[in-house]
C-alpha cells in the first residue's frame, strides 16, 4: 500500500491566537479550534496527561493543511524557534504564493521578518525564507512566467 497523501504538517505554539491570525494572513483558512486530550491522546502522543489546544488551517487549494498545537500540559520541553535553517529536523514548510514582494510586505506587517533576501532561481521561481511568529521558520515561493512541468527545483 502507498502512501495517499501528505494530511498535515504541525507546528506547536505559544501563542496559538497569534498563529491562526499569522497564518490567515498567508493565506490558510481556519477549518476549526478544538482541544484535544483524553486517554487516546495521551496512548497516541506518548505524553501523560496531556491537553492541548489545536487549530487546523487549510491551504487555498484545499489540498494541504497546517496543525497548531498549543500545549497546556505537559509543559513544552525545547524549544527550536532560533534553530538556522541548517539545523537537524523539523526546517520548515515553504508555501507557493503569487506575488512574493506583497506577502512579504503583509506578512511583515504581522511580525515577519525575512531570513535572507528574496533570490531568484534560474528563470524559475523567487525564493525566500521569513521567520514567522515564534521564530517559526516560512520558505515562500512565486513560480515565474509560464507554469513549469517541473514543481521542485531541484529535479533535472
Amino acid at each position: 500500500m502507498a502512501v495517499q497523501r501528505m494530511d498535515n504538517v504541525g507546528i506547536v505554539v505559544d501563542d496559538l491566537d497569534v498563529a491562526i491570525e499569522f497564518f490567515s494572513e498567508l493565506g490558510l483558512t481556519l477549518e476549526g479550534r478544538a482541544p484535544v486530550a483524553g486517554a487516546w491522546a495521551d496512548r497516541v502522543t506518548g505524553l501523560r496527561d496531556m491537553r492541548v489546544e489545536i487549530a487546523m488551517l487549510r491551504t487555498p487549494d484545499g489540498h494541504g493543511r497546517l496543525e497548531l498545537s498549543r500545549f497546556l500540559a505537559p509543559p513544552v520541553v525545547a524549544d527550536h524557534r532560533a534553530a538556522p535553517v541548517n539545523a537537524l529536523g523539523y526546517l520548515r514548510v515553504m508555501f507557493a504564493v503569487d506575488d512574493i514582494d506583497d506577502t512579504v510586505a503583509r506578512l511583515a506587517r504581522r511580525g515577519a521578518q525575512l531570513v535572507g533576501e528574496v533570490v531568484q532561481y534560474e528563470d524559475m521561481y523567487r525564493l525566500c525564507y521569513i521567520r514567522g511568529p515564534e521564530g517559526i521558520l516560512i520558505g515562500l515561493a512565486q513560480q515565474l512566467g509560464a507554469p513549469a512541468t517541473r514543481t521542485n527545483p531541484l529535479q533535472k
